[in-house]
């Protein structure tokens, strides 16, 4: 079932630990990504990556502009799919945002990626080698045996043409979804998860655990030459922390121990600026989940919940995580 997002922005100014009656979020669903020129992404994810474009639409009211917290805006999205999962490409028409930070880092708080899970590591790396795309790790790296949760496990970063970081994954045997175990006559079998970079993990639990409602599924340090290399960050050390909602692609919390230099997202960061993204959060009820958000001094952009702001949407409203990154609470 495919569920179409748009957002507005909401800052979380305060968290406090809550325990909704039941889990807020039944699934994790389309990633957002805001670009410059929507054709050209459109070839990129398509052409390299093979996703495939489902439909395109133009966009532009009072109600979108309350969602996005953007005036006057005119919003051309393209919904793609690569698998089960799906991405959205959003286009600002007008007003034109700011581009990608030019010296961004992997340990900046602003970071987001989606991994796209390959069946093959190395024929995956041949195909972005042959289209000339831009790396973001030194390599694919092997990530080592002692990590007991991690070991084993392929992984590359790389850029898409906004400078936008993505990953390749790779599973061996014992490790991942066994989704990812079958369909090998693919390359690209779908999107495992997405990662944000967070300054601390116990403050971001307290916000996609305890206040939305979705549960740990697996835990690692991850540190070493190797994840220097993917990360390209010297002296790297992250925890990682694994959340899934009951269906839909993981939110990865990644925390870097060291170095403790990445730079928090831009306090007046806009939907229209490149370095945005949104991730879809399915709710069962978004009137209750803004109610319990409210009580935990959560300021609304939109005044609240917006109502049928798109096809396929009943209620809709974005949150701020307590790092700035966007989470679009959805009821369909």
């Amino acid at each position: 079932m495919r569920f179409t997002r748009i957002g507005l922005a909401l800052s979380l100014l305060t968290l406090v630990a809550a325990s909704p009656p039941q889990p807020a979020a039944e699934a994790v669903g389309p990633v957002a990504i805001t670009v410059a020129d929507l054709r050209r992404s459109v070839a990129f994810y398509t052409n390299v990556l093979e996703f495939k474009e489902e439909s395109e639409n133009e966009v532009a009211s009072p109600q979108i502009d309350e969602l996005e917290g953007v005036r006057g805006l005119r919003l051309r999205i393209a919904h793609l799919a690569l698998g089960d999962e799906r991405i959205e490409l959003m286009q600002y028409l007008a007003p034109k945002g700011r581009a990608f930070p030019a010296d961004s880092r992997a340990n900046d708080r602003w970071f987001q990626h989606i991994a796209i899970v390959t069946s093959n590591m190395n024929a995956a790396y041949a195909r972005l080698r042959a289209y000339h795309v831009r790396n973001a790790s030194t390599g694919p790296q092997r990530l080592p045996d002692w990590n007991k949760n991690a070991g084993g496990i392929r992984a590359f970063y790389f850029r898409d043409p906004d400078g936008h970081y993505l990953e390749l994954l790779h599973f061996p045997p014992d490790k991942g979804r066994a989704k990812w175990h079958t369909g090998k006559g693919r390359l690209f079998m779908g999107i495992d998860h997405t990662a944000i970079v967070v300054s601390n993990t116990g403050q971001s639990l307290r916000f996609y655990r305890d206040m939305l409602g979705m549960r740990i599924v697996g835990t690692s340090e991850n540190y070493g030459k190797e994840q220097e290399h993917l990360n390209n960050v010297p002296g790297a050390h992250l925890r990682i922390t694994s959340l899934r909602a009951q269906d839909g692609p993981g939110i990865e919390l990644l925390e870097y121990l060291s170095p403790r230099d990445g730079r928090p997202a831009p306090a007046n960061e806009r939907a229209n600026d490149l370095v945005h993204w949104q991730t879809t959060i399915i709710c069962t009820n978004v009137d209750s989940e803004i109610t319990l958000l409210a009580k935990a001094h959560v300021p609304l952009i939109s005044g609240g919940v917006v109502g049928a702001p798109i096809a396929d949407i009943a209620e809709g409203a974005v949150v701020s995580d307590p790092d700035g990154h966007a989470m679009e609470l959805v009821q369909p």
